[in-house]
């Protein structure tokens, strides 16, 4: 799929988040309870709240989007039919609530629409959860990622140890189950997969449209506005993350977000913005010519970034490791920097010391998925290598770049003040990879068509 087509709602069936809470099951120890949170309303100002973004965890396993909510399974010791049950509190229908603040799903609905066995009104969980918790062997949570959370899970325990005169025992082991979430969030199903192809060919038309709109003496969050109205039109409504829209020597600054700096004559513009569309997040970045048309030094520059780019990508494919991959863009980076004079020195040295590194100053890439930077272990070693095989199913980003901050005067002048990320989205296949990027202009001659084209 290569070109855009307005989303009105993309969301998975709930037969998947079903299959998701099985799956979660089958790691669970026999007379188990596991117990997860959403999210909860942030307040922005006085009685304004952000923007409600779900906890990604709860929403994975639910597919329920409305805040302060708790998701409960049990599995228990019986060898009956039905030994495994799933238990959601949430929030009460309340005409008046529901006036001012919108429609709530309510305990009924969330049976029927998210496939609970049961639904009970959070007013409750203090009645029901000491009695769900006791006597089981194992409880599971998130530990140490939501510590408001965690004290409330140490609390219910406390009710259940004051039974302990009358027989009632605690669990007796606490587990962390990020592990088992994570891995199982970092393989994504056919479904996630369409809907990241989906948030990529909307994000990759709002970088178009930034490119299209660019001109010397407009401001960076002018094109900031560009991309999120591309995002909202075609249904992703929020930005995945702050978008990053930096001119000039602001490039240079990794996550710069004031986006309030003027576009400049023969600066380049650093944008990395993604749109986020039923959960999932777009991870993209693209750098081009303020003024649409690339400086000699700038388009040297630029080649080696996206040369070093193509060549990650090209060896993507199941068994292969960030480690490798570092391994090839390093070399080539601090080689493309040598012969440009940026680097000097023995080439022999340079590469055994990566001195790429001193201009290439983040990672090569990242997990993506729900959250922009995605969950899942890359078994780092003792030498922070990523060792982590890639599987079918595995989405990253791949985002080498380069950045020559404006008071080096180490190198030549020419140099000085170019930043460059270039960043795709990839999916692992069975055989290789997939790009998921497909419609944000990337060449040096795409880039100057489509701006001298709207110029």
């Amino acid at each position: 799929m290569n070109t855009l087509t307005l989303v009105k709602n993309t969301l998975l069936p709930l037969a998947e988040f079903i299959q998701r809470r099985a799956q979660f099951f089958t790691s669970m120890p026999e007379n188990s309870i596991a117990i997860f949170p959403a999210a909860q309303e942030v307040t922005r100002s006085n009685d304004t709240e952000y923007a409600f973004c779900q906890d990604k965890t709860f929403y994975y396993l639910t597919g329920y989007n409305e805040p302060d909510a708790i998701l409960v399974l049990i599995k228990s010791a019986d060898e009956g039919e039905k030994n495994e049950k799933s238990i959601l509190f949430n929030l009460e229908k309340n005409p008046l609530q529901e006036v001012w603040h919108g429609r709530r799903v309510g305990q009924a609905l969330a049976v029927a629409h998210y496939g609970v066995d049961q639904c009970f009104p959070l007013t409750e969980i203090d009645q029901y959860l000491p009695d769900y918790i006791a006597d089981k062997s194992h409880l599971l949570f998130c530990q140490g990622k939501n510590t408001c959370f965690d004290s409330q899970i140490y609390a219910w325990l406390s009710a259940v140890k004051a039974q302990s005169r009358l027989g009632v025992k605690a669990p007796t082991l606490l587990v962390d189950c990020r592990n088992i979430i994570e891995e199982m969030r970092l393989i994504k199903s056919a479904g996630e997969l369409d809907i990241m192809r989906q948030v990529n060919i909307i994000s990759g038309a709002a970088h178009a449209r930034a490119m299209k709109q660019s001109a010397i003496g407009k401001f960076e969050y002018q094109l900031e506005a560009e991309i999120l109205h591309e995002f909202a039109s075609n249904g992703a409504r929020h930005p995945a993350y702050g978008s990053i829209v930096a001119c000039g020597d602001n490039g240079n600054i990794l996550h710069y977000t004031n986006n309030d700096d003027v576009l400049k004559n023969n600066e380049l513009v650093l944008i990395d913005a993604g749109g986020e569309l039923s959960g999932y997040a777009a991870d993209i970045t693209r750098t081009f010519p303020a003024n649409g048309k690339f400086t000699s030094a700038q388009r040297d520059v630029y080649q080696l970034v996206l040369d070093a780019q193509n060549l990650a990508i090209g060896a993507i494919k199941p068994q292969a490791t960030f480690a490798e991959l570092n391994v090839l863009v390093n070399n080539f980076l601090t080689s493309g920097l040598h012969r440009l004079g940026i680097l000097s020195g023995n080439l022999a040295q340079l590469l055994e010391d990566k001195a790429c590194k001193k201009y290439f100053i983040h990672g090569l890439g990242h997990w993506l998925g729900l959250d922009v930077h995605d969950v899942g272990d890359y078994q780092s070693n003792d030498k922070r290598e990523q060792c982590r095989a890639f599987e079918q199913g595995m989405v990253m980003t791949i985002e080498p770049g380069i950045y020559i901050p404006l008071d080096d005067y180490s190198v030549d002048k020419k140099w000085r003040g170019i930043a460059i990320r270039i960043e795709d989205n990839i999916v692992v296949t069975d055989q290789g990879h997939e790009n998921l990027t497909v419609n944000a202009p990337k060449s040096i001659a795409e880039i100057e068509q489509i701006m001298i084209a709207h110029s």
